[in-house]
């Protein structure tokens, strides 16, 4: 019997995060880009369909308890960017951010994630 995939759930800054990311890829490198990076970032939310604890993700409770990170720049595919997520009741994954590898993490992530990811 198959694994029930967890669902993901985009909180309001991770998709804001989503769409500046995508624009500021349209201005910088072109729309042909922009395809290529969604792309990229949409495997990263679908990889988190296995679960919170998938191969490449990482802890980041020195952030807030039971944060974790996901590059996405995997399989082959490159980028910039982390995916910060958490776990959440009834298989459900809340991505709080989408953040720039080059950013001060802790910075940018709320110090109390919101807890309507149900």
């Amino acid at each position: 019997m198959a694994t029930p995939k967890w669902r993901i759930r985009l909180g309001d800054e991770a998709e804001k995060d989503f769409v500046r990311i995508l624009e500021r890829t349209r201005e910088r490198f072109g729309e042909r880009q922009v395809e290529i990076y969604k792309a990229t970032l949409l495997d990263a939310l679908a990889a988190l369909e296995g679960g919170p604890n998938i191969l490449g993700s990482a802890a980041r409770d020195e952030i807030l308890p039971g944060l974790r990170s996901l590059h996405v720049a995997r399989h082959r595919h490159r980028g910039r960017h982390f995916v910060m997520y958490r776990a959440g009741a009834d298989r459900v994954i809340e991505v709080v951010r989408i953040l720039q590898d080059a950013m001060d993490l802790a910075r940018h992530v709320p110090k109390q994630a919101d807890d309507d990811a149900e």
